[in-house]
């Protein structure tokens, strides 16, 4: 009998990851970064919920840190099985798991200085770089809607998710048992539907156990077509006062969504042409993944592209790689946007331009989306007055306006009108990745609509497939 173990993202949105043990073999659904309070995080990165050399096999739903974050620590424990993925995912993997070594790294190395004068012993970094290169190595790209064996016993595939570029739905079928061929379909995360450049989450097949995100549960967010418009008209109000519109995206997936709609916006004449500054190495090199896999596109992507030849921002944004020139941006007078890692302000750039900028009223600090309990940008987004960037205390000045349309997460409207049709077919569904409100509100909408059995479980909760 087949057996679960639910280790990360329940009850909260980071460090996902759901074990499979099928005749003593265990699989991992997604091997994701915990983040939030740093020394809570720090302590949930390095524990496992089995032994990592006991691990057969990786399935991993998409690219974004919080599910693909900490393969480089689990392969530096001892895992050297195969990762599964798809192959856009594996392309963005191998550009983001480095660039999440160096971030590793380098945040250590500030600690320790910190600790030498204190007469500490010194830390080391979670991984390094050559365990992000490892991980990469162990990849394997598998198309969407093709079978494969995970694991003697047990077969997956993976079905298109709607959330970012590559993101997938696994869909896992074990080997027949007791004269039936149970099923099981982890969501990974769900996008939203008429989301920009990447295509809608497909349909969820009939299979009797589910495991899915519950990130926006319990909230109805912004029609995309309003988050667009939003943006458009923050955008506009800050340029007339020659501010800078500063927005912490995430590198991979955000970034280039924001970059789609200000090109729109600019050659439809509802923006002036001002300056878009992509100022994250990262952003730059997912975007060149997103130009090698336009087969992710959906319709009206591929009818910009065939009327500009370039979807990303040709003509309007300015991709910056190094340092010299971020710095640059500080002392350059507006009307301009800078687009910066990282999407919840933890890290990266994104915090110098806030430094440099936040106590300027003419300013906005646009936040477009979900921002995890904790963080400094969840603190933005809840209104703080004062902030401490690099040890020292700044007065938000600037306008600081949230848009939850941008988010590449379905909320409550999208899920129930992915579920809803499944509520007969499924046995019991398992509710993740979602802080306890949001988990709660969706389920009590989902036993409204049928479903016999919800469990929303808690770290480190087994269960037997039903």
């Amino acid at each position: 009998m087949a057996e679960m173990l639910f280790h990360g993202a329940t009850g909260e949105v980071t460090g996902s990851m759901h074990m499979i043990r099928i005749d003593n073999q265990w699989v991992a659904l997604d091997c994701g970064l915990y983040q939030g309070r740093r020394q809570e995080s720090e302590a949930k990165n390095r524990q496992w919920p089995v032994e990592p050399r006991e691990i057969s096999a990786v399935i991993l739903s998409h690219a974004h840190i919080d599910h693909s974050g900490r393969l480089p620590r689990l392969v530096h424990d001892g895992f050297d099985g195969p990762i599964y993925c798809t192959p856009a995912t594996r392309d963005l993997c191998a550009y983001m798991l480095p660039d999440s070594a160096h971030i590793q790294e380098e945040d250590v190395y500030y600690v320790n200085k910190r600790r030498q004068r204190k007469g500490l012993e010194p830390i080391e970094p979670l991984y390094a770089y050559e365990d992000a290169l490892h991980a990469i190595r162990l990849m394997q790209s598998i198309s969407y809607d093709r079978w494969f064996q995970v694991v003697p016993g047990l077969l997956a595939s993976f079905r298109e998710a709607g959330h970012m570029l590559g993101s997938a739905g696994v869909r896992v079928e074990f080997a027949k048992r007791n004269g039936n061929t149970p099923s099981l379909f982890y969501s990974g995360d769900i996008g939203r539907f008429d989301k920009p450049i990447i295509r809608d989450p497909a349909p969820l097949p009939p299979d009797e156990t589910l495991i899915c995100e519950s990130t926006y549960g319990g909230r109805v967010n912004e029609d995309v077509e309003d988050a667009k418009q939003q943006l458009t008209e923050v955008v506009r109000q800050t340029a007339e006062k020659s501010g800078k519109v500063i927005i912490p995206a995430f590198s991979v997936g955000r970034t280039q969504t924001i970059v789609y709609f200000l090109h729109e916006q600019m050659i439809a004449g509802n923006l002036p042409r001002i300056p878009v500054y992509v100022d994250s190495p990262l952003a730059v090199n997912a975007t060149d993944v997103f130009k090698m896999h336009p087969e992710c596109y959906d319709a009206e992507a591929r009818a910009f592209h065939a009327v500009t030849g370039d979807i990303l921002g040709g003509g309007c944004c300015h991709y910056i790689r190094s340092v010299e020139e971020s710095k640059a941006l500080h002392g350059k007078d507006g009307p301009f946007v800078i687009i910066s890692a990282s999407g919840m302000c933890e890290a990266g750039r994104i915090r110098h331009h806030l430094k440099n900028n936040i106590e300027n009223p003419k300013n906005t600090i646009l936040i477009p989306g979900y921002q995890a309990a904790h963080t400094l940008g969840r603190r933005l987004a809840d209104g703080a007055r004062r902030i401490t960037l690099f040890h020292e205390e700044y007065e938000v000045r600037a306008r600081v306006r949230q848009i939850h349309g941008f988010s590449g997460h379905a909320d409550q409207r999208d899920l129930l009108k992915m579920l809803a049709p499944r509520a007969a077919d499924t046995k019991r569904i398992y509710l993740v990745h979602g802080e306890p409100e949001e988990s709660a509100a969706l389920a009590e909408k989902l036993r409204a609509a049928g479903f016999r059995d919800v469990v929303v479980p808690e770290r480190d909760e087994r269960s037997r497939l039903p």
